[in-house]
């Protein structure tokens, strides 16, 4: 008998190994047809963060001694989805300083790289969860060089799956996407 867990990953899994990998993106910084594999992504994201992906935007910057995930609404009325991104990154704050990186691991359908070091050495990273106008932010501390690493290569790995930026005002560096 599966649990519940063991069918949604496998679903994952099965959803992962059929979509192509090829990319496609417009002008308006949407993603065409061509990218079912980022589609997949976005609507994984969107279940398991609670939080449009096509109308907010990631941010993952490398820093000397750790790193930053910002995740910011697009249009700042809307209270209720920044609401949203603030629960969602408390949430992950608090699931990371535990080790836990089941998110990432849902929202990817694989392993990430760097978790397994990060959730290793968590007790040599802090979390912080900053409040911004349009959603929030999380701060990775460490002075362990080699949470450091495993943090680096967790950020690289989402500033490619998300068609994200490295650091604020800077355009997203996968597959030539601009948001606008």
């Amino acid at each position: 008998m599966t649990t519940r867990h063991e069918r949604s990953v496998a679903l994952l899994l099965l959803v992962a190994a059929g979509a192509p990998g090829g990319c496609e993106s417009r002008r308006d910084g949407r993603v065409g047809s061509g990218d079912t594999a980022f589609a997949a992504t976005q609507a994984r994201g969107k279940q398991v963060m609670g939080v449009d992906q096509y109308t907010s935007a990631h941010v993952f910057e490398d820093l000397p001694e750790g790193g930053r995930i910002v995740l910011d609404r697009d249009d700042r009325t809307d209270t209720a989805g920044i609401a949203g991104i603030r629960r969602h990154m408390q949430s992950i704050a608090a699931a990371f300083r535990a080790g836990d990186f089941a998110q990432p691991f849902h929202v990817h359908a694989q392993a990430v790289p760097g978790t397994a070091v990060m959730a290793a050495r968590r007790a040599a990273i802090s979390y912080e969860v900053i409040a911004r106008p349009r959603g929030a932010a999380v701060r990775l501390h460490s002075t362990d060089p080699a949470a450091v690493a495993a943090i680096h290569a967790f950020l690289a790995f989402q500033r490619g799956a998300h068609h994200a930026a490295g650091h604020e005002g800077a355009p997203p560096t996968a597959h030539g996407m601009i948001r606008r």
